[in-house]
């Protein structure tokens, strides 16, 4: 709610809102049916600098850090995941990544470009055996001279196919594993050897790319090395760690649709002569959606709180992300049911939100994944480590 924001979040949220209700929503439907980018958005997103809002000014950001962010990815899950998912992808992975472990001189040619909208970012994890197990990946990438050649595939990369630049992860060493063999390169699209394999054809958020990346000898030179030699495993793992946070704010704002358009609906249908917001079992979906959305809405701005002032947040992060996906899941089948039929056609937006909203149960590791997560940080202050 916005009287629990400072007055320049507020007014933040009030022009987000406004370009998301005439810029992105009049789309959602139209890109989810054609199944493609909404290039146009992307470009008057980046016009109003909403390509960079975490980052500070003298990298190109606007400097709302990770409480803008997760205002912009709020209000955009409220209308459209697809381009949620897009403007999510590029700012709180792809260049997030660069942001977190960059040296100043990366920062500057990549991170700026990136930051101002000019250059749109992907991040390069996940490989076919390569999920929820990150550290199995065998993409790699050997010294040769100045560079680094890399040789392998990527593969449910969102903007694999639009991006610029690119962060992969890459074995170096296999004899450390994950922990000292793995290391992060910048790479750019342009460079000889990279190349789209397939494209996803999914369920839901279509209006996003889902691209396989393929390495075939790319070229990388070592000032393209991201963080340290060696540590990618965790540079990744920081960079999923933040972005959590803000994909739990994307189904937030989703969940908040849902409820909002189900009083909507209840206050309008009428069934045995009355609105059907007079029945009991109508106003128990309702309440459980409202608390529900409370308790997320809490969670997500204090993980944003402890992020921006430098607290732990790792906890927290999981948290927004598994109960923010469960939370829109409930949600958005309550507003299915309360809607009946009309929210199963094809020409609602119920539907099309019922089809996106299961993917945030998946990617950036899986709910199961964030669930053991949790639990290894309960449970190290009492000398347990789980492994993770």
């Amino acid at each position: 709610m916005d009287f629990s924001f400072p007055k320049e979040y507020q007014l933040f949220r009030r022009m987000v809102r406004e370009f998301v209700e005439n810029e992105v929503k009049p789309l959602a439907m139209v890109i989810d049916r054609e199944h493609r980018v909404p290039h146009e958005t992307i470009k008057k997103a980046a016009a109003l600098g909403l390509m960079g809002v975490p980052f500070p000014a003298k990298y190109g950001g606007m400097g709302g850090g990770e409480m803008g962010y997760c205002i912009l990815m709020e209000e955009l899950g409220k209308v459209d995941s697809s381009t949620g998912t897009v403007i999510g992808a590029h700012i709180g992975i792809g260049a997030m990544a660069i942001y977190l472990d960059g040296t100043e001189e990366q920062k500057q040619k990549f991170l700026v470009p990136l930051a101002q909208g000019t250059a749109i970012a992907a991040f390069g994890l996940t490989e076919a055996q390569a999920g929820s197990d990150a550290a199995a990946i065998k993409t790699t990438a050997v010294r040769d001279g100045d560079d680094f050649v890399l040789n392998g595939a990527k593969v449910f990369i969102t903007n694999g196919d639009i991006a610029d630049i690119i962060t992969v992860m890459a074995v170096t060493d296999p004899a450390l594993g994950a922990y000292g063999g793995i290391t992060a390169f910048i790479v750019e699209t342009d460079s000889p050897g990279f190349s789209i394999g397939s494209l996803e054809n999914k369920m839901g958020i279509r209006g996003s790319s889902t691209a396989e990346c393929v390495f075939q000898d790319v070229r990388v030179p070592k000032e393209n090395v991201l963080g340290q030699f060696g540590a990618g495993f965790l540079t990744f793992m920081k960079t999923l760690d933040i972005g959590r946070a803000s994909l739990g704010a994307a189904t937030l704002g989703g969940a908040e649709a849902a409820m909002e358009a189900s009083i909507q609906w209840a206050r309008a249908r009428e069934q045995f002569g009355v609105p059907i917001a007079t029945k009991q079992s109508v106003h128990f979906m309702i309440a459980d959606m409202a608390v529900e959305i409370e308790a997320l809405r809490s969670l997500i701005y204090r993980t944003a709180w402890l992020i921006d002032t430098g607290q732990p947040h790792i906890l927290e992060a999981s948290a927004c992300k598994l109960f923010g996906s469960e939370v829109a899941h409930r949600c958005i089948d309550r507003a299915m049911q309360i809607h009946g039929a009309l929210g199963y056609s094809r020409d609602h937006f119920i539907e099309l939100g019922w089809r996106d909203q299961r993917i945030s149960e998946i990617y950036e590791g899986t709910n199961e994944i964030q669930r053991i997560v949790i639990a290894a940080n309960l449970f190290r202050p009492y000398g347990l480590r789980i492994p993770t």
